[in-house]
C-alpha cells in the first residue's frame, strides 16, 4: 500500500477536512463495540461463566474487579506498541487498518465463549476462550487508540487549527454516542440470548468500523511515518522536554482513572446490590453505565457553548485548570458512591439479622430463593447456596453463618409459607447522582488530555505521545488490579470491602487532586501543529 495515492500533508483550507466524517463514523462503531463488550464483563465473570462440562466458574467480586482492571490496563498499554508502529514503519492509517482486523479477531473469539458444549470440549475451555478474545481485543484495540486521536490531529494545518477544540470535541462525542446504544443493548442481549450473541453483535459493529474508516482513505491526509526521524526527535531537547512536562502531570491523570474506570467494575458490582427501578423502569445492574455515554452527549456542548465561556469571563480557563477541576470533581463523585455503599452494608447487616433466625429455624423455601435469585440474575448466589444446600451438616452454626451471609447478598429469601422477604436496597438513584458528577469530570479531563495531550507533542512524535497519554490510563487500571490482589485475604476474600473500598480510592483521589495543584503551577510547555512553527503555550 504506497502512500503516492494519498495527501501526505493537510490540505490548506480554513474549513473542516473532508476526512473528518469517515473517522468520526469508524469511532463510533468501534466504540459501540468495545464499551458493549466491557460493559457486560463483569457480569459475565460473576454471573455466567461456566465450564466446558456446564457447571458455574463464577468469579468472586474481588477476582471480577481485578481481571476487568488488568483488561483495561492492557488496553491502554498496548497503545504503546501501536503508535511505534504507526511513527516509526507503517504510519496512522495502515496501523489502524492492520490491527482493526487483530481487534475484529478478538470479539469472534468472544463469541466462541458459548459454542455448543461438545464443540467447546473439541477446542478450549469458555475461559481460554475469554482469555484469547480479550488479550487479542487490547492489543487491537489499544493499538489504534494513538493513532486514530493523531490521525484527527494530523487532517488540520495552520489555516483550520482553531477547528481542532470543536473536532476533538464530537470525536469525544461520537465515541459515547456509540458506547450509549451498546451499554443498553449489550446486557439486554446477554440476558435473553446468552454470551455468544452479547459478545458477537459488539464484533459486527467492529467489522462496520473497520470497512467506514477504510472507505474514506481517499479523503485523508496520510502522514509517512518518521522513521529515523522519529528517534531522533524523541531523543532531542524538544522531545524529551516534552515527554518529562506531559509525564508530571500523567501521574496524576492515571489516579483520575484508577478511580474513574471503577464505573465498569465495581460500580456494575454495587449496582447489583441496589433498586434498579428508576424512571417506572427496572433497569439491569450492567445498563446503568449508559448514564454515562448519554451525560456525555448532553455535558459536551454544554461545556464549549455555556460552562466554558460562562466561567472565561470570571477566570482564565486553561487546560491544566480544566484538569485539576475534574480531579476534585472525580473525587467528589466516589464521595457519592462511598455514602451509597455504606447504605447497602447496612441493609444487607439488616437483611441477614432477618433471615438469620429463618435458616435456624429451618424456615427457608430453599428451592423458590434459588428460582428467585436466578430470575434476578443473582447465579453466583444461588450456586452458593446449591453448594451449601449439598454439605452434610445443614444444623451446623459455621453452616447457618454462611447461609445467611449469602441470603444477605442476594437480598431475597422466600419462607416455607410462600411469604418473601426481599432487602429494602438504596436506590439506583445514588449512582445516577454519581455518575453526573464523575462525568462532569470526565469532560473536564479526558476530553481536555486528548487535545492537549496532542498539541504538546512534537510533529513527529504525535502518536507516541498520544500513547503516553494512554499510558496513563494503563496505570490507574493496573493500580485498582494490584489493590485488589493484594487486599484478599488466603480464602481468596477481599479484606478491602464495602464502603472502606471506596473511601480508600477517595482518599487516595483527593490526596492526588492536592499534590495536582502544586506540580501545575510548575508547567510550561509549546504548542506543535502540522505545518507550524512551534509558539509558546501557558
Amino acid at each position: 500500500m504506497s502512500n503516492a495515492r494519498y495527501l501526505t500533508a493537510p490540505a490548506i483550507t480554513k474549513s473542516m477536512p473532508t476526512g473528518i466524517p469517515f473517522i468520526i463514523g469508524n469511532e463510533a462503531a468501534e466504540r459501540f463495540s468495545f464499551y458493549g463488550m466491557k460493559t457486560i464483563l463483569a457480569v459475565f465473570m460473576t454471573q455466567y461463566l461456566m465450564t466446558s462440562g456446564g457447571t458455574p466458574a463464577y468469579m468472586t467480586q474481588a477476582d471480577a474487579r481485578e481481571n476487568v482492571a488488568w483488561f483495561v490496563a492492557s488496553a491502554y498499554f498496548f497503545p504503546i506498541i501501536g503508535a511505534l508502529l504507526a511513527d516509526l514503519f507503517l504510519g496512522k492509517y495502515r496501523t489502524i487498518i492492520l490491527l482493526s482486523l487483530v481487534y475484529c479477531l478478538g470479539h469472534a473469539a468472544l463469541a466462541c465463549i458459548d459454542l455448543p458444549s461438545p464443540m467447546l470440549q473439541a477446542s478450549f475451555e469458555p475461559k481460554t476462550w475469554l482469555v484469547a478474545g480479550l488479550l487479542l481485543i487490547a492489543i487491537g484495540a489499544g493499538g489504534i487508540k494513538p493513532c486514530v486521536s493523531a490521525h484527527v490531529g494530523d487532517q488540520f494545518g495552520h489555516a483550520n487549527k482553531h477547528l481542532l477544540t470543536r473536532v476533538f470535541g464530537w470525536f469525544y462525542f461520537s465515541i459515547n454516542f456509540g458506547s450509549f446504544f451498546s451499554t443498553l443493548l449489550t446486557p439486554y442481549m446477554l440476558k435473553q440470548y446468552g454470551p455468544g450473541w452479547a459478545f458477537g453483535i459488539p464484533g459486527v459493529l467492529m467489522g462496520i468500523a473497520t470497512l467506514v474508516f477504510w472507505m474514506g482513505r481517499h479523503r485523508y491526509a496520510h502522514i509517512p511515518p518518521k522513521g529515523i526521524g522519529f528517534l531522533k526527535e524523541l531523543v532531542s531537547r524538544d522531545g524529551l522536554n516534552a515527554i518529562c512536562r506531559l509525564a508530571g502531570l500523567y501521574v496524576f491523570v492515571a489516579v483520575f482513572w484508577a478511580l474513574y474506570d471503577q464505573t465498569g467494575g465495581a460500580w456494575v458490582l454495587q449496582a447489583a446490590q441496589m433498586n434498579c427501578n428508576f424512571l417506572g423502569i427496572q433497569w439491569l445492574e450492567s445498563q446503568i453505565q449508559a448514564v454515562n455515554p448519554l451525560l456525555i452527549l448532553i455535558y459536551i456542548p454544554l461545556f464549549s457553548y455555556a460552562i466554558y465561556p460562562a466561567i472565561g469571563k470570571v477566570v482564565r480557563l486553561t487546560p491544566l485548570r480544566k484538569i485539576g477541576a475534574g480531579l476534585f470533581l472525580c473525587v467528589a463523585a466516589f464521595v457519592v458512591s462511598a455514602l451509597a455503599q455504606a447504605r447497602i452494608d447496612s441493609t444487607q447487616a439488616t437483611f441477614k439479622s432477618e433471615v438469620a433466625p429463618m435458616v435456624a429455624s429451618a424456615s427457608i423455601d430453599y428451592p423458590k430463593t434459588i428460582v428467585e435469585l436466578k430470575a434476578l440474575e443473582r447465579n453466583a448466589t444461588a450456586t452458593q447456596l446449591e453448594t451449601l444446600l449439598l454439605e452434610p451438616k445443614p444444623t451446623d452454626a459455621k453452616w447457618s453463618e454462611e447461609m445467611a451471609n449469602s441470603l444477605s447478598v442476594g437480598g431475597i429469601a422466600v419462607a416455607v409459607d410462600g411469604t418473601e422477604h426481599t432487602a429494602d436496597w438504596p436506590s439506583i438513584a445514588w449512582q445516577i447522582l454519581a455518575y453526573l458528577i464523575i462525568t462532569a469530570a470526565e469532560v473536564l479531563v479526558s476530553v481536555t488530555c486528548l487535545e492537549f495531550s496532542y498539541t504538546q507533542a512534537p510533529v513527529k512524535m504525535k502518536s507516541f505521545v498520544m500513547s503516553l497519554y494512554l499510558l496513563s490510563v494503563s496505570a490507574g487500571n493496573v493500580l485498582v488490579a494490584l489493590v485488589n490482589r493484594y487486599t484478599q485475604d488466603a480464602s481468596g476474600n477481599s479484606t478491602l470491602e464495602g464502603e472502606a473500598y471506596y473511601w480508600f480510592f477517595t482518599y487516595l483521589g483527593l490526596g492526588a487532586a492536592v499534590v495536582y495543584l502544586v506540580v501545575a503551577n510548575f508547567y510550561h510547555g509549546k504548542e506543535y501543529i502540522q505545518g507550524a512553527d512551534t509558539s509558546p503555550e501557558d
